[in-house]
């Protein structure tokens, strides 16, 4: 039997505030393949798993040392996409299943994939988005000619031989993800490489984005955030007194931030105290939150105050894929026969790491069963009062597509 083969997997989300938005074929310094076929309209195809994907993972995913967790299922699910196309068999049935795009084929994948990439590639004085996608080649071996093509033609992916034994090459990757992240994340990698190492596939969001209504700076001031029942920090909190959507019910707060003209959103969830982030997230499915988003918020007058903070997240992803239903991808029954010549190939590590900065001016980042959520806003005619004193869930979003970019539960900010 030949030896199995190693292959990484990373995703590296970086978010911020963001406007603008590009539907052609080109856009900023994405450039999809000439004669490349899709329809604009093809992201609507992975919307939904892409979404799903990301509460389903909240149920798995590890939380760092302070409770926190903030990931981008966008770049994790457009990094699976690419491998999609290298798998085959049972393996690619599980990816599938993992990913919540079960029923939809490789290269439906690959059209919608192309469709979101161009619909989230935006670059304005107010907001930038960019998607950047990489594969590191070991100069020993070869894609399938299949796998190469569809990667640069969808996905817009470079494709790079290295010399997995040479510190340069770890120095070239990191300095790749760098440039992709506006240097929030500088390093991805480690010296020396796995001597088995045969892949390396990268995906890279990087979001920055001012507030439509920003925080003023001299409003700011130190309150207490309440971690948890026994301890509890200082913390600067910014204040916002406007008009803003939001909704109450007798589980939780919500307000919805525009970056920007408000193509793209910051939706921010703040359990009453009687109901714990642990509980709230039990309740939730990608269809109770559409329906929160789409029929619950209600332009109010009222009073936000908000934790200002910065986070750094890193987690290794291979048991929540493997919980969701991904597990032969991993194991030496690994069947990436679409993928490389002349070898068998495993996955060995899923990784994402992401930054968050929330600040008076913006954001900046780097990357179920539903049980029905009764729906009982406050009354239009009274001002609301919302303080982000103690662990709260975000979401930020693109609101012409309706993709979760990036999902986190804040229980310590910083």
């Amino acid at each position: 039997m030949k030896k199995k083969l190693k292959a990484t997997l990373v995703g590296a989300g970086l978010l911020v505030a963001i406007s603008g938005c590009g539907t052609s074929s080109s856009n900023g310094n994405l450039v999809i393949s000439e004669g490349v076929e899709y329809e604009v309209t093809d992201y609507e195809k992975i919307v939904a798993p892409n979404n799903d994907l990301a509460y389903k993972l909240l149920d798995e995913i590890q939380t760092d040392d302070d409770g926190n967790v903030f990931f981008s299922p966008t770049s994790l699910f457009m990094a699976l996409a690419m491998v999609y196309n290298g798998a085959d068999g049972d393996t690619k049935v599980e990816m599938a299943k993992a990913m919540q795009a079960e029923g939809i084929d490789a290269m439906e994948l690959n059209k919608a994939n192309a469709a979101l990439l161009t619909m989230l590639n935006k670059d304005s004085e107010d907001i930038q988005l960019r998607i950047a996608n990489s594969i590191w080649l070991n100069k020993d071996y070869a894609f399938t000619k299949d796998f190469a093509q569809r990667t640069k033609d969808y996905f817009n992916a470079e494709t790079q031989r290295i010399e997995v034994a040479s510190s340069d090459s770890v120095k070239k990757i990191n300095d790749w993800v760098k440039k992709a992240t506006n240097d929030k994340i500088d390093k991805m990698v480690e010296s020396p490489l796995d001597e088995n190492l045969v892949a390396m596939l990268l995906n890279a969001i990087y979001f920055k984005g001012d507030w439509k209504h920003p925080f003023d700076k001299k409003d700011t001031e130190e309150r207490v955030f309440h971690v948890n029942s026994r301890y509890q920090k200082v913390a600067p909190f910014m204040k916002l007194e406007r008009k803003l959507a939001y909704m109450a019910n007798n589980e939780f707060q919500a307000v919805r931030l525009p970056y920007a003209n408000g193509e793209m959103s910051m939706t921010v969830v703040l359990p009453n105290e009687h109901t714990n982030l642990e509980g709230f997230k039990e309740k939730l499915s990608t269809e109770n939150w559409e329906m929160l988003l789409q029929t619950a918020f209600t332009e109010m007058e009222g009073t936000l105050l908000l934790p200002k903070f910065k986070l750094e997240y890193e987690a290794g992803l291979n048991e929540a894929l493997n919980a969701l239903g991904m597990q032969q991808a991993f194991t030496k029954d690994a069947d990436f026969t679409k993928m490389v010549e002349d070898g068998n190939v495993l996955i060995t590590s899923v990784k994402q790491k992401t930054y968050l900065d929330v600040n008076e001016e913006g954001t900046e980042a780097a990357a179920v069963t539903g049980t029905e959520m009764g729906v009982t806003s406050a009354p239009p005619g009274d001002p609301f009062y919302m303080e982000v004193n103690r662990p709260f869930f975000l979401v930020i979003k693109d609101e012409e597509t309706g993709a979760a970019l990036f999902v986190g539960d804040v229980t310590n900010p910083k």
